[in-house]
């Protein structure tokens, strides 16, 4: 992966792949959408409150990818010290607090009438909660210097060491007790959800990372230009 880390590289990449990103997240999201409203049953004991399922459930995967993307970035800038690493992490923070948001809050539309409440201080729920607050720490912390490295550095370790909520998320439903269902999807044993179901949640997932693939692209190449244009601003004599 290293000789995509060149600046040029990466830019003759990301001009490839983002027309296609943008296609596939349309289609995908389209026919997810459709699947998940009209094609696919309602629940024997959710009802028709099971569709939020299609927005909620891959929200919820897509933040965990998106910090996982994050970690991976700030470990790579630590120890290449590659300012392409950095803009990956830098881009990447935003884009995941807003996947993250979408799980809370339409987990709070899926809990209301389910479990009766908005809002319980529930394993789940309040890791998921962390990993919001450790997008925006990591979004303050970067751009809480002046010298752009200093920040990236930070926020890096951060970033490193909100890693351990990753598998807090992930098997809290299974060490504590907690109104959150279990895993369904990704189990020992087989899904437990329908395949009626199943497909269209595996088609939005799809639109989902695709977009998140787009968008983490477009910033970072964003952030490139404006980082040249830093640089190119500090080189000029003064008027």
């Amino acid at each position: 992966m290293h000789r995509f880390a060149n600046p040029t590289r990466f830019l003759r990449l990301a001009n490839v792949l983002l027309p296609w990103l943008g296609v596939a997240a349309v289609l995908l999201l389209g026919s997810g959408l459709w699947l998940g409203l009209f094609r696919s049953p309602a629940d024997y004991q959710q009802g028709e409150t099971v569709r939020i399922m299609y927005v909620h459930v891959p929200a919820a995967w897509v933040a965990l990818a998106g910090y996982s993307t994050l970690a991976l970035s700030s470990l790579a800038f630590l120890v290449w010290k590659h300012p392409l690493a950095d803009l990956a992490a830098r881009a990447a923070s935003p884009i995941g607090a807003g996947f993250t948001a979408i799980a809370l809050v339409t987990g709070a539309l899926w809990g209301q009438p389910m479990w009766g409440t908005w809002w319980v201080w529930d394993a789940r729920l309040t890791s998921v909660l962390v990993l919001f607050f450790l997008y925006v720490g990591h979004m303050a912390l970067t751009n809480a210097f002046d010298d752009p490295e200093r920040g990236g550095r930070a926020g890096a370790v951060l970033a490193l060491v909100g890693v351990v909520n990753l598998p807090i998320i992930k098997f809290s439903v299974d060490w504590w007790n907690t109104l959150h269902q279990p895993a369904s999807v990704l189990r020992m044993g087989g899904s437990a959800i329908d395949p009626a179901m199943l497909t269209p949640l595996f088609v939005m997932a799809g639109g989902y990372f695709a977009v998140f693939a787009a968008a983490l692209l477009l910033r970072i190449r964003a952030l490139y230009a404006e980082r040249r244009l830093r640089q190119l601003r500090l080189s000029l004599p003064d008027a």
